[in-house]
């Protein structure tokens, strides 16, 4: 494992609070007004920038090597398919 600190994980949780706050605003501000689907589509966009530094960072995936990393990946791709595949089979 690489240089694990506390400054590190600080910001990064800082980061993630910051994330769900700005969740909050998207469908709560009432000094912005965002549509239904605007405030859906950024939830969706900060819920995989979320995503993304939870993996990378607090289950160390960012120190591991490469190998893994893109299995995990692969991983990911496999399931999103899976799951169009579904949705189109449902309907």
């Amino acid at each position: 494992m690489a240089h694990d600190s506390v400054k590190l994980y600080t910001a990064i949780y800082v980061a993630l609070l910051a994330a769900a706050t700005l969740n909050f605003l998207l469908f709560e501000s009432t000094i912005v007004e965002f549509t239904y689907a605007q405030a859906l589509g950024g939830t969706l966009v900060i819920a995989t920038v979320k995503t993304l530094l939870i993996v990378a960072y607090f289950q160390h995936l960012r120190w591991e090597n490469r190998s893994l990393t893109y299995l995990m990946g692969l991983a990911l791709a496999l399931t999103m398919l899976l799951m169009a595949a579904a949705t189109y089979s449902i309907s």
